[in-house]
């Protein structure tokens, strides 16, 4: 071999050692930059989880205290009504900690079990949200199903709508207000029961969380400070309960399935006793109009029966639609009266509770 082959060889030895070093300091530098991003990355996480507050357990004293506040009587007293509510709840700062997900939920299908779930959770769509957007009604059925896998509630969806159907205060408006006689929009109920047939097969309405309480914006119910505001869809405010109570490893319920009938849960309304003729001397009621019985000459069709309409006391006629919910009807009355409820302890019927705690809450 020649002198300058031996050199062109041992030059082309060194160069590929050359080349060898340099790919290995590359790829220890893009391994040096990694770490380095690793590092800034779980910095920047932890400077950002300090920011946010810590979620504390609920000790049983509390949550026997939240339950209370947010069921029966008591969850049906508001601060206010109308636009002064409308200003206390947008006063009220939404939670800081993420709105975490809900885990999906999927009932067996098929049998009378599913068939009394879908039921139950299409009746709780249809009369609590059946006329707000689409969002406001899967963001209800998410609240039901959330409730069912919660300590604190039923463990059937049928057991989560008809809670407290004995009792004067249901925990859904709808159940005891006599809803369930008007017949439904035909339309609205097929809506109704595609959300909640979604529900039932795993969709979820991420935006709410692990909401477990709501109210109409047009009530500010004195609970709604004890709880978490999570989310505002349509006419509804969502809440979650405070404290790890409201994460969602405290969402551990089984389901049980659906032994009850919906229509045996149905409440049986209870009969109002008439007023005395004292109890309205008391309430100064000014007696009723003269009817045609009365007075023939008062002009009208032969067939109405009725009284009359006085306008001057400053009513108008306004007959509500069936297909209004109830909260919707009896705002539109309160809007009729001629002076406001007592502002500390006005019982509203259109907030109740849609939790075992809730009482202006889920139930609008």
């Amino acid at each position: 071999m020649s002198g300058i082959a031996l050199y062109r060889r041992r030059l082309a030895i060194r160069l590929t050692a050359l080349r060898l070093d340099m790919v290995a300091l590359g790829l220890v530098g893009l391994l040096a930059l990694g770490a380095l991003g690793l590092t800034l990355a779980a910095s920047m996480r932890g400077r950002a989880d300090a920011a946010l507050p810590t979620a504390l357990p609920v000790v049983p004293a509390q949550a026997r205290a939240l339950i209370s506040a947010t069921s029966g009587a008591q969850s049906l007293e508001v601060r206010a009504t109308g636009q002064a509510a409308e200003q206390i709840n947008a006063a009220l700062p939404f939670d800081r900690a993420p709105v975490q997900a809900a885990a999906p939920f999927a009932a067996p299908t098929g049998g009378t079990s599913y068939d009394r779930a879908l039921t139950c959770l299409t009746q709780a769509v249809y009369y609590e949200a059946g006329f707000e957007p689409v969002e406001g009604r899967r963001a209800v059925a998410q609240v039901i199903l959330n409730r069912m896998r919660h300590p604190a509630f039923p463990k059937s969806v049928c057991g989560v709508v008809y809670q407290r159907n004995q009792t004067p205060i249901c925990q859904f408006t709808f159940v005891c207000d006599g809803s369930l006689l008007r017949p439904a929009a035909v339309g609205a109920w097929a809506e109704a029961r595609k959300v909640a047939a979604a529900a039932l097969a795993g969709y979820v309405e991420a935006s709410v969380g692990q909401a477990t309480h709501y109210h109409a914006d047009y009530v500010a119910p004195y609970w709604a400070p004890m709880l978490a505001k999570v989310s505002k869809i349509g006419a509804h405010i969502f809440y979650r309960w405070p404290g790890a109570w409201g994460q969602r490893g405290a969402f551990t319920g089984r389901y049980i399935g659906e032994p009850s009938d919906p229509a045996a849960l149905r409440p049986v309304l209870r009969p109002v006793a008439p007023i005395t003729g004292d109890e309205i001397a008391a309430a100064n009621i000014p007696p009723a109009q003269i009817t045609f019985e009365q007075d023939k000459t008062v002009r009208r069709a032969s067939n109405d029966v009725g009284g009359l309409m006085d306008p001057s006391k400053g009513w108008t006629l306004s007959i509500p639609d069936p297909r209004d919910s109830g909260s919707r009807t009896k705002a539109l009355l309160a809007q009729q009266q001629p002076t406001p409820a007592p502002r500390d302890v006005a019982v509203v019927a259109a907030v109740t509770t849609a939790s075992t705690g809730s009482a202006v809450l889920a139930n609008e």
